[in-house]
């Protein structure tokens, strides 16, 4: 058998478990987990399309866990603590594991984009995002800063 991924039979995410209102910005992103279909173990490999005026996440940072986002198509600002910085096809752009500076695409076109994520898999990763209360300690879901845990919630999508 061939090792060829049919990338159009995968499942669709669409959507988000962050809770509420954190949620808004991303119930349009759609992801397809390709790292899963090919049985990677070790990183992680994701296609993002992102419609019109819909982010990647809240801003946040890894605690653990490198990232690097290739965008194939269309264009998105990469928000970060230097402020907003457009990226278009064929721009990339790397976050190191424990950087604190958060990061999130957000498409403020009026056009999809399309972008390649990959992050390693490393036991024991947390997020902390930069802008709003909340942290994801490691498959434990979400908790406010203080470690109050958010209450669980399905995830939250629309197709657009």
């Amino acid at each position: 058998m061939g090792k060829k991924i049919d990338v159009a039979s995968l499942e669709v995410i669409v959507g988000t478990l962050y809770p509420p209102p954190f949620d808004e910005p991303c119930v349009s992103r759609e992801r397809i987990k390709l790292g899963d279909a090919a049985g990677l173990t070790q990183y992680g490999v994701n296609l993002m399309r992102l419609p019109p005026g819909a982010w990647s996440s809240q801003r946040h940072w890894q605690s653990r866990q490198d990232e690097f986002i290739y965008v194939l198509s269309g264009e998105v600002t990469l928000m970060t603590d230097a402020g907003a910085e457009l990226l278009r096809a064929g721009d990339c752009a790397g976050f190191k594991a424990g950087d604190p500076n958060g990061h999130c695409l957000q498409n403020l076109s009026s056009a999809d984009a399309t972008v390649l994520e990959v992050g390693t898999r490393i036991a024991g990763d947390s997020a902390t995002y930069s802008d709003i209360d909340m942290l994801a300690p490691g498959g434990v879901g979400y908790t406010h800063k203080n470690g109050t845990p958010y209450p669980k919630t399905p995830r939250r999508g629309a197709k657009s």
